[in-house]
């Protein structure tokens, strides 16, 4: 007992997941590349840049609070967001605002991010389908209170999910 240190959870549940502290590492590279563009011509690029990098961090943490299939739609919305940075990452590389390796640093954070979404989708939608397929409600005598099930993450994606 005394090896094992215990899970700590935050008390925001997407604070434990990993595609949202990848999300995190990208706007922090995000506002260090924009940060070598100069400000004279290119703040436009750095303000939607840097909002669409946000972006994927805010539709994660939104999307966890909400029920499997609103999360799946917000997932979509944070993986819209990277396709944008994608697109603003090739702006600045044809500007000459960042380097040929900034760009390869930037595509391989979107497509980590791309794939780690995905998967986190396909968690969903595979344990929301076999919860589906089995009746929640079994016959109940008239005016007998059952509760309704809640949508929420279940532990047993925990691993795939979550980083602890």
């Amino acid at each position: 007992m005394e090896n094992e240190t215990p899970r700590t959870q935050t008390f925001f549940r997407f604070e434990d997941l990993r595609i949202y502290h990848k999300a995190l590492d990208y706007i922090d590279w995000v506002y260090n590349a924009t940060g070598l563009f100069p400000s004279d011509h290119s703040s436009e690029l750095i303000n939607r840049f840097n909002a669409a990098a946000q972006n994927i961090a805010l539709y994660i943490s939104e999307g966890s609070a909400r029920n499997k299939s609103q999360f799946v739609y917000y997932l979509k919305m944070a993986k819209s967001s990277i396709r944008e940075c994608v697109v603003y990452t090739s702006v600045a590389e044809k500007q000459g605002l960042i380097t040929e390796t900034l760009v390869d640093e930037s595509r391989t954070f979107l497509m980590e991010m791309t794939k780690m979404i995905g998967a986190l989708i396909g968690s969903l939608q595979k344990s929301n389908h076999k919860n589906n397929s089995k009746p929640y409600h079994s016959a109940k005598p008239e005016g007998e209170f059952q509760p309704e099930p809640q949508e929420i993450i279940e532990d047993d994606l925990s691993t795939e999910i979550f980083g602890n």
